[in-house]
């Protein structure tokens, strides 16, 4: 795959961003692409390695050698085919996915893997401006009818697998948009949803039905698909957040990281906010809580708002700034890393509790924090303890609680429907067939497996599909 001596001859070379300056005063995409003969180079850097871990850290198992050959080869319509074969939406994942295929690649070891995100994302974006990608619609219907409720990641790749093999399939998204947290909770700047539209497009030419403003278990009731639909897949999502109930969070100025972001994102998509609901950062002192990427999408909305500071709090220790390879790779290590966002301005504190959020006049203006350290106890796991004498505290006006989610919101359409769920409160489905406790109904994506990375979506999705498929006609040929 690639050339032999490829990975010798060429240095890895990544996407570059705009300068901070440029990009904080809009909420554009600033990820500049790599020039057709570099792209071609950095495909020529993947080895014949004999056993392509990249495959192992790639959920949605995509054929990462043979397109990255067909890049280094210029031929990037078949390459836009095979990256295709295994993933519908490549533009998503090649903005969106933290690349665990990259940090399973062979040229990991020596810390310089092929740029495995950024040639499927140059691959997609070239399909798209040559127009190569066109609704693929079915040579026959089923006269088989599908529900999917949840229009994100997952529900969208499970409506287009299921419509290209004839059934007739509509998706219910409660949202006034489609898109899931795709649309309202990961910022314009990092995914703008132009590419959401026109994956739409495609679709809705494939004969897939989109209705809005259709929350099932609230508006519309549960038992109106039963009656209605063949089978039903439920892909909405895991958006139960975890909250931080300590004193003070009925305070003004207190949020979960949600209600931030999807406020941002409409405001951005022309949407008029009332001002008495307006949840801004503008000349204030933000602290955010939680590490993760609700967290640094918070930072970089924040930033763009233009926020007297941001302050990141995250409760684990700082990770260390590189792992050990020979007992991590080729799995997905723990190590520092620092977002974009980040980058942009923002002070980060690691072993970190929030003790107490403080406020005058019902308005915050500050949290109580402490040190925290972690031990293993006698049996080997992890425990916090607090570090007496470590208090100390922080200026707030706005506090975003990303601390991410917990399952699935129960009430409504899974209380309606008496869903079995597992011990974490998810829908219980397992992933060979994907049936949940009711007959016809299936699961897939955050709502069945909890909170997880946009690949593992879509690879849901895909499966979830194929065992819908093989429900409703006995068989399938439809990939897992």
């Amino acid at each position: 795959m690639g050339k032999p001596t490829g990975f010798i001859e060429f240095p890895r070379r990544e996407r570059t961003y705009a300068p901070v300056a440029d990009r904080l005063v809009n909420y554009k995409e600033f990820v500049n692409p790599l020039q057709q003969d570099v792209l071609q180079q950095q495909g020529a850097r993947c080895m014949d390695c004999g056993i392509p871990f990249c495959h192992q850290g790639c959920p949605v198992n995509n054929i990462i050698p043979d397109w990255n050959d067909l890049v280094y080869k210029g031929n990037m319509r078949d390459a836009s085919e095979v990256l295709h074969s295994t993933n519908n939406f490549p533009e998503f994942t090649g903005r969106i996915c933290p690349a665990p295929c990259e940090a399973a690649c062979t040229l990991n070891i020596d810390d310089v893997p092929v740029t495995i995100k950024t040639i499927e994302c140059a691959i997609v974006d070239h399909a798209w401006e040559q127009g190569w990608i066109k609704p693929q619609i079915a040579s026959h219907r089923s006269g088989k009818k599908v529900a999917v409720v949840g229009s994100g990641p997952s529900g969208l790749a499970a409506a287009q697998q299921l419509a290209r093999v004839g059934h007739d399939v509509t998706v219910f998204e409660k949202n006034d948009r489609i898109g899931g947290l795709l649309r309202y909770g990961i910022p314009d700047f990092k995914f703008s949803k132009t590419l959401i539209d026109r994956r739409m497009s495609q679709m809705m030419g494939e004969g897939i039905e989109f209705k809005t403003n259709a929350h099932i278990g609230a508006e519309i009731p549960v038992e109106q698909l039963i009656n209605e639909f063949d089978a039903i897949v439920l892909t909405g999502g895991s958006e139960d957040p975890r909250d931080l109930p300590v004193e003070g969070r009925e305070l003004d100025g207190v949020y979960f990281a949600m209600e931030f972001l999807t406020q941002s994102n409409k405001r951005v998509a022309g949407d008029q906010i009332p001002a008495a609901e307006a949840v801004l950062a503008t000349d204030l002192d933000v602290v955010v809580i939680g590490g993760g990427d609700t967290g640094s999408d918070c930072i970089g909305t924040s930033n763009r708002q233009g926020a007297k500071s941001v302050t990141q709090l995250e409760i684990m220790p700082m990770p260390p700034e590189k792992e050990n390879k020979a007992l991590t790779w080729p799995d997905w290590p723990n190590k520092l890393r620092t977002s974009s966002s980040q980058e942009e301005g923002c002070e980060r504190m690691w072993s970190v509790a929030s003790k107490r959020f403080k406020g005058k006049d019902g308005k915050l203006t500050g949290i109580d924090c402490i040190k925290v350290e972690w031990k293993k106890d006698e049996s080997g796991q992890w425990q916090m303890s607090e570090i007496a004498g470590s208090e100390f505290e922080l200026k707030a006006d706005r506090v975003f609680i990303a601390m991410g989610f917990v399952h699935p919101v129960h009430q409504g359409m899974i209380e309606d429907l008496g869903l079995a769920q597992d011990n974490r409160g998810n829908i219980n489905a397992n992933t060979s067939n994907y049936q949940t406790s009711v007959d016809k109904v299936f699961a897939a994506g955050d709502m069945r497996r909890g909170q997880s990375l946009v690949v593992w979506a879509i690879r849901e999705g895909r499966q979830a599909a194929r065992a819908v498929d093989e429900f409703l006609m006995g068989s399938s040929d439809l990939p897992r």
